[in-house]
C-alpha cells in the first residue's frame, strides 16, 4: 500500500543507546524480537504447474519465458517491466471463488511467501540489488549490529500480502495460518530467550494481523509470550491512499497497466478507509457523485472491482469497523507532517489522473486512521499505552527514525516486572496517557 518507490532517510546511529543494547546483548539479557513486515515488503515465489494457462493478454509470453522451477515473483524488476508485465499482472492476481467464499491464485500457479522465521523474507526490497536504500535492511543491520542474531534471538514473519482475514463466518485459510504460525513463532522465540517474553515489532499492515492475534489469544498467552507491542506506522482505518491505487494504479512502482490485477488482491479491502476513522466526509469526488467511507461498495463497483464490491459489507466491514484492544503493553509509533492525500477530486470517472488535496500524515497514511487505535484504546485501564509522533518521518523512513530506534532498544532491554505489568491503577495510567 504505497511502501514502494519511497527513498530512505538515513539517520545517524544513537552511539549511547547502541553500546548500552550490546552491553545488554552480551549479558543475554535481551528479550527476543518478532518483526512482522507490512504490505508489499515480503518475498512471495511462485512456480507455474500444467494447470496453467496464459490469460489472452499475456499472449503465451508466460509460459515460454518462466522457468519451471520456483522463481520470485515479488519483487521482480524483470517481471514488472514490458514485455513480461502483463504475464506478471496475471500471475500475482488473486481470483474470489463465490462457492467457497474465499480467494485463491490464478489456475496452475503455484505461490509461497519463503523463509517464515527469519528476516530474510523482507530484509530487501530486491534481492538482486541489495545495495538499494530500504529502511528495513538498515534497521535489521543496526539490530545486528547491536548483537541480535537472525533465527537466535531475532525472528521475521514474511508472508503473502496479497491476503487478508475475513470477519467471522467467513473462510481466510492463507490468513488464518498466519496468525497460527506467527503465535507458534513467538512461542519459539521465547523458550530459546529461556522463557522471556517476546517484543513484537510491526509495520504498516503487518500490525492489522498482529492485534487480531493478539485479541484472539487468550489472557494467559499473552502474559506469558508477549511483553510489548510495538506498533509503526499502522493503517488502522485504512488510508485514501488505497482508493488512488484501487482507482488510478500503482504509479510510482509502474504498476499502473496491471492496475486490475494487483487490485484484485484481498488484503487492498482491508486498507480502505473506515468510518471508524474519517467518518462522513468525502474522499472521492467526480462529477457523477462523491463516496465517504460508507461507500466503499459502490466505489470499488466504480473502479471495476465487481466481487470486492460484492463480498467487501459480509467479510470486510465486520472486521474494520472493530478494533479490539490487544491485551498487553502497545506503543504506537508514526511520521507527522508530510503531506498525505485526503481527497481525490476526478473527473468523469477515474480515467484520468485525480486533482489531490493533502492534509496530515505519514506521506500514506492518514493521521486519523494512525491515530484510531489509541483514541479508542486510550480510556481503557486495563490496556497500557503510548503514542510517538515523530515529525517530517514518512510511512517507511520511520522506521530508522531515532525515536524508533529509542523505542525498540529500551523495550528489548528492559527488565520485566510482572507484579506491575498492566496491574496497577498508577502503572495503567502512567502509560496509558496519550502524548500527542
Amino acid at each position: 500500500m504505497g511502501e514502494r518507490g519511497f527513498l530512505v532517510i538515513l539517520l545517524p546511529l544513537l552511539a549511547a543507546l547502541l553500546l548500552q543494547f550490546s552491553g545488554h546483548s552480551s549479558a543475554g539479557h535481551l528479550h527476543p524480537l518478532i518483526i512482522v513486515p507490512g504490505a508489499a515488503s515480503s518475498r512471495i515465489d511462485a512456480r507455474l504447474t500444467d494447470a496453467y494457462h496464459s490469460s489472452s493478454a499475456c499472449g503465451g509470453i508466460c509460459s515460454a519465458s518462466l522457468p519451471a522451477v520456483w522463481f520470485r515473483l515479488w519483487w521482480n524488476k524483470t517481471l514488472v517491466r514490458e514485455p513480461l508485465l502483463r504475464c506478471f499482472g496475471d500471475l500475482i492476481q488473486l481470483h474470489y471463488d463465490a462457492a467457497s467464499d474465499d480467494y485463491r491464485n490464478t489456475a496452475g500457479v503455484e505461490t509461497a511467501a519463503p523463509f517464515f522465521g527469519s528476516v530474510e523474507g523482507f530484509r530487501h526490497r530486491d534481492p538482486d540489488a541489495p545495495e538499494e536504500d530500504w529502511p528495513m535492511a538498515t534497521l535489521l543491520q543496526r539490530l545486528e549490529a547491536a548483537g541480535y542474531r537472525d533465527g537466535v534471538d531475532l525472528f521475521g514473519a514474511p508472508y503473502d500480502f496479497r491476503y487478508g482475514l475475513a470477519a467471522g463466518g467467513h473462510p481466510s485459510p492463507v490468513g488464518s495460518r498466519l496468525l497460527q504460525d506467527l503465535k507458534g513463532l513467538i512461542e519459539r522465540g521465547s523458550a530459546a530467550a529461556g522463557g522471556k517474553p517476546a517484543v513484537v515489532v510491526a509495520h504498516s499492515m503487518g500490525n492489522l494481523f498482529v492485534l487480531r492475534l493478539l485479541a484472539r489469544s487468550s489472557p494467559s498467552w499473552r502474559r506469558r509470550f508477549v511483553k510489548h507491542f510495538i506498533s509503526i506506522a499502522a493503517p488502522w482505518g485504512g488510508a485514501v491512499a488505497e482508493m488512488y491505487t484501487a482507482a488510478t494504479g500503482d504509479v510510482s512502482a509502474g504498476l499502473q497497466p496491471v492496475r486490475l490485477q494487483v487490485g484484485s488482491f484481498e488484503s487492498n479491502s482491508w486498507l480502505l478507509p473506515s468510518s471508524k476513522a474519517f467518518g462522513s466526509r468525502p474522499l472521492v469526488v467526480t462529477t457523477r457523485r462523491s463516496y465517504t467511507s460508507a461507500d466503499m461498495p459502490e466505489f470499488l463497483s466504480a473502479a471495476g472491482f465487481p466481487d470486492a464490491a460484492k463480498t467487501y459489507g459480509s467479510r470486510v466491514l465486520p472486521l474494520v469497523e472493530k478494533l479490539p484492544p490487544p491485551g498487553v503493553p502497545v506503543t504506537f509509533v508514526s511520521g507527522t507532517g508530510v503531506a498525505t492525500p485526503e481527497l481525490l477530486v476526478y473527473g468523469d470517472g477515474f480515467a484520468q489522473f485525480p486533482e489531490i488535496v493533502y492534509g496530515d500524515g505519514d506521506g500514506t497514511v492518514n493521521m486519523e486512521s494512525l491515530l484510531a487505535a489509541a483514541v479508542e484504546w486510550s480510556g481503557l485501564p486495563e490496556q497500557p499505552l503510548k503514542v510517538v509522533k515523530i515529525a517530517n518521518a514518512t510511512h517507511v523512513s520511520v522506521l530508522i527514525a531515532e525515536e524508533t530506534w529509542r523505542e525498540i532498544t529500551e523495550q528489548v532491554a528492559a527488565v520485566e516486572v510482572p507484579s506491575k505489568r498492566g496491574k496497577t491503577a498508577e502503572d495503567s495510567e502512567q502509560l496509558s496517557s496519550l502524548s500527542f
